[in-house]
């Protein structure tokens, strides 16, 4: 009897959703602190931001070579939960203008 490994179930697809989050509030962290007043330079959590969006593409390409051959449809499906989280992120700069 075979053993399935579920897709969604590794920590490279869990990681880039955590990772958004993080760095979603990061942003709230500095909303609450600073306002929605743009800064006159970047402080940590802009950095922050940037490291955590930037990181977790590869653990991205790392998840779907690995797993898109094996499980199409639950990785595909654990994809667009990842870009969604990613999305979730960039809003709020976007929004804001920063």
């Amino acid at each position: 009897m075979a053993i399935t490994v579920s897709p969604a179930r590794q920590p490279s697809a869990v990681i880039p959703i955590v990772m958004s989050l993080a760095a979603l509030g990061a942003v709230a962290y500095h909303l609450v602190r600073f306002g929605t007043a743009a800064q006159p330079d970047e402080g940590a959590a802009a950095h922050i931001w940037q490291l955590l969006m930037a990181g977790q593409l590869p653990v991205i390409g790392f998840y779907t070579l690995k797993w898109l051959p094996r499980a199409p449809g639950p990785t595909l499906r654990m994809l667009a939960l990842q870009v969604g989280a990613a999305l979730a992120a960039v809003a709020p700069i976007y929004f804001l203008g920063w």
